[in-house]
């Protein structure tokens, strides 16, 4: 396949999709399937509460790190030979981690897993763009996207069902029957790539790599070490700047840098990086805050809660299929502010949530989230690589994947300090008017009025309630903002044309 030619048809496509789908899948399953599993690990891995979160922490960081160096691993061993590397790794050091026998074993695993899975989501991004032509790219991320979206979403309900019906292990060991299929489909039908000899930027690589993994560090740890209290926190976002600034330095004044610079020069794909940051932000955080938002105050078990949430994965997955075909046919700008606009709409009423609700309004809110998010992602994927270069797809789909992980990993870090720092604060302002001489609380609970302890208890547990209830609502009004103030960046983006130099066949072909 040359990079200059124009695009030709390849046998098998729809194998090829169905392989490089399974394989992204079961990765980006393995970011949010553990979760629910940690308290299973900590006693059989003689771990604390404390420690068991690094076996979220090192798969996290490895694969962050990892990430940006796809683009130059495809080019000199062959992205085919990659992907397919990058599948079996992942799908060993899955078995490896389904048989640990300690936290250290784990961590060691759960490393190795994170940097083999890397390159998985930015490559089969790269290959379905590759094996369809121009006027199918809608479609071709249309798939992606619900691999990407939907994978999320289903990880805790997966997870939860087969810790609790089987063991914590099963969440690992049931990533072999589906890397087996994915690497034996890509293995026969993905079509080779021509390697291109290219120099590895090593300063240019540690500078980046420092600064992610000490920003996903900063972020992953501040919950527990109380943030900027602690000079660990301090130190994590001392490298995290120093690491991003000496990067951008570098590949400004480098004469081969790690990162081609004119990548960012194309006006869509920068537009589409700040999108997916928000994007990032939106859909992990809501993930991150309503299941234990369901456990704390309406006290459903694992199954329930994933029952409940399913039906956002449903709005996706119909969005998706809508979106597909609809990218064809209207501005994919229009699509995206449509997207943004019922993303706030459903934000907007997660804000009306109270403890004494039911099922619906949840089940409801996270359909019209999932059809919003799903109106941005295809077409904000589409557009963002529309007009960039073919030869620099590869680096482009890594920074794509690099950033939509990090505005996740920054999303989740703000909602729960948020969370945390207003449930006390609510508490106070709450409790403040609880005393004996208030007439509204003599007349709900004379014997709290009376101090009475098991009357107080119960009044206290009331407040809790309410306070965490709040907090919440705050979350997601803060997330509201967001989305709106993300709506005026689609001015920005421009409708697809050819890049500049190549014609309208070039800007279509495969790498």
């Amino acid at each position: 396949m040359n990079e200059n030619a124009p695009f030709k048809e390849v046998p098998h496509r729809g194998l090829i999709t169905l392989s490089v789908m399974l394989a992204t899948i079961m990765q980006v399953l393995d970011t949010t399937i553990a979760n629910v599993a940690l308290p299973s690990m900590t006693g059989d891995l003689g771990a604390s509460r404390d420690t068991i979160n690094w076996v979220l922490t090192s798969y996290i960081v490895a694969a962050a790190i990892m990430t940006p160096v796809t683009g130059w691993l495809s080019d000199r061993l062959g992205r085919k030979e990659v992907f397919l590397g990058s599948v079996v790794g992942f799908t060993v050091t899955s078995m490896a981690c389904g048989v640990s026998w300690s936290l250290e074993s784990m961590v060691a695993f759960r490393l190795m897993q994170g940097l083999f899975g890397a390159a998985i989501v930015p490559l089969s991004q790269t290959f379905l763009l590759d094996i369809n032509p121009k006027e199918r790219h809608g479609s071709a991320m249309a798939m992606w996207g619900a691999g990407i979206m939907v994978g999320p979403i289903i990880g805790p309900t997966l997870g939860g069902w087969l810790t609790e019906s089987y063991n914590w292990r099963w969440v690992f060991f049931i990533n072999l029957p589906v890397g087996i299929v994915a690497f034996l489909g890509c293995a026969a039908y993905l079509p080779s790539v021509a390697k291109r000899l290219r120099g590895f930027d090593f300063f240019g690589f540690a500078m980046l790599s420092l600064g992610v993994g000490a920003l996903q560090l900063m972020l992953d740890r501040g919950g527990e070490v109380d943030w900027f209290s602690s000079i660990e926190i301090w130190i994590e976002l001392g490298l995290a700047i120093t690491g991003f600034w000496v990067f951008a330095v570098h590949i400004m004044t480098s004469a081969n840098p790690f990162i081609e610079p004119r990548i960012f020069m194309d006006r869509n794909f920068a537009t589409g990086l700040v999108f997916i940051f928000v994007v990032g932000i939106i859909l992990l955080a809501s993930l991150a805050l309503l299941p234990p938002m369901l456990s704390r105050i309406f006290e459903y078990p694992v199954i329930t809660t994933g029952l409940v949430m399913a039906p956002r994965g449903v709005g996706t997955m119909i969005s998706m299929i809508i979106v597909g075909r609809l990218v064809r046919l209207v501005d994919p700008r229009k699509l995206v502010v449509a997207g943004l606009m019922l993303t706030a709409f459903s934000l907007y009423e997660m804000t009306g949530f109270t403890p004494q609700m039911d099922s619906w309004p949840i089940i409801f809110t996270g359909v019209i989230q999932g059809l919003g998010l799903g109106l941005v992602f295809v077409p904000l994927s589409t557009v963002a690589f529309a007009t960039l270069e073919p030869r620099f797809r590869t680096d482009a789909a890594s920074l794509f994947s690099l950033v939509r992980n990090i505005g996740s990993s920054i999303g989740i870090s703000i909602v729960s300090v948020l969370l945390t720092r207003n449930i006390q604060v609510n508490h106070a302002e709450l409790s403040a008017g609880m005393t004996p001489f208030n007439p509204n609380l003599i007349e709900a609970s004379p014997l709290a009025a009376a101090g009475d302890p098991a009357a107080l208890s119960k009044i206290d547990g009331l407040v809790n309630i309410q306070a965490l209830m709040i907090s919440y609502i705050d979350d997601f009004k803060l997330m509201m903002i967001i989305t709106l103030c993300a709506i005026p960046l689609a001015l920005l983006l421009r409708k697809p044309e050819a890049p500049p130099g190549a014609g309208a066949p070039a800007a279509a072909h495969m790498d």
